[in-house]
């Protein structure tokens, strides 16, 4: 019987096809996906969203969507805000943030539904934090000019 000889790079080209292989195999429905997609915070249903209508009580929407992520306090009214966003995180624990999207329903002043709308990353404004801190007493001084001061 003869003798199969492989060279390098067939021996390569088998395995990267076993390493393709193993790698699908772990993405197709076993729960070792090397990713998975998940919603942070409020999921918005289009069902959910539909039930919230001009004129209801606060109540009303609690019971509809839950209690309100983050409250906003106006003059002329209140505004809840519900977060939704969508990351990918790989199974070594680091996350991206796919999409962001903010259900905000709008009251006035007799806690009664005026608006809603939904707003999403391009409705936003980039923005650079500033890097500058301001010092505190005593942070700036090193441990000589502290005691220089202090006589």
């Amino acid at each position: 019987m003869p003798q199969l000889k492989l060279t390098p790079l067939a021996l390569s080209l088998v395995a990267v096809a076993l390493l393709g292989v193993t790698l699908a195999g772990c993405s197709m429905g076993s729960g070792l996906a090397l990713s998975t997609s998940k919603v942070q915070g409020y999921a918005i249903s289009e069902d959910a969203m539909a039930q919230v209508r001009n004129g209801q009580s606060q109540d009303l929407v609690v019971a509809v969507l839950g209690s309100p992520q983050t409250v906003n306090a106006f003059n002329e009214g209140t505004a809840w805000y519900y977060v939704e966003t969508k990351v990918n995180q790989t199974a070594f624990g680091m996350t991206s943030v796919q999409s962001r999207t903010v259900l905000a329903v709008y009251f006035d002043k007799n806690k009664r539904v005026a608006d809603k709308a939904v707003y999403s990353a391009k409705d936003g404004k980039v923005f650079t934090i500033e890097g500058r801190k301001t010092p505190s007493y005593g942070e700036d001084k090193n441990f000589i000019q502290s005691l220089i001061s202090s006589i």
